[in-house]
């Protein structure tokens, strides 16, 4: 398993999103990327996080930044899932198979658990990574904390 730090190049991935359309993190060139990882869809804490990335969007948009939300769910879960929880702004992608990949591509995959790390990378428009913060699993990451950064870079 890599492991993902500040400086580095983002790792580029094609992952499906909630609609089973593909994403793909390099087409976000020129635009600065947050990747929000979160272990499983259809949880209290998880909502949370999605639900701030979708409130942030147009504040995101103002900062040229974009929000993606991925867990190892598939696409169609994700798509249950935004439509539960109102989310129409954020693409919500499936690290589903081979399952986890992207997690384990970024360092942040829990083995034993069969889901990823609650963390929040930052790619900026040129690829790189300029923030990294992984979270305990029951907390939500501070927003405002990843648009602090997002202001200050």
């Amino acid at each position: 398993m890599s492991k993902v730090e500040v400086g580095s190049v983002a790792p580029d991935f094609t992952l499906k999103d909630h609609h089973g359309k593909d994403v793909n993190l390099a087409s976000f060139r020129g635009k600065r990327v947050i990747l929000g990882f979160h272990p499983l869809a259809w949880t209290k804490v998880c909502a949370q996080q999605m639900k701030d990335l979708e409130k942030n969007a147009e504040r995101f948009d103002k900062l040229n930044a974009v929000a993606l939300g991925l867990s190892v769910d598939s696409s169609f879960t994700k798509k249950a899932w935004a439509q539960d929880l109102g989310i129409t702004k954020t693409p919500l992608l499936a690290d589903f198979w081979p399952h986890g990949e992207i997690a384990k591509t970024y360092g942040i995959f829990r083995e034993k658990d069969g889901v990823s790390e609650r963390a929040v990378f930052v790619v900026d428009t040129e690829g790189k990574v300029t923030f990294k913060k992984i979270y305990p699993m029951s907390e939500v990451p501070d927003i405002e904390e990843i648009i602090n950064h997002l202001e200050a870079t």
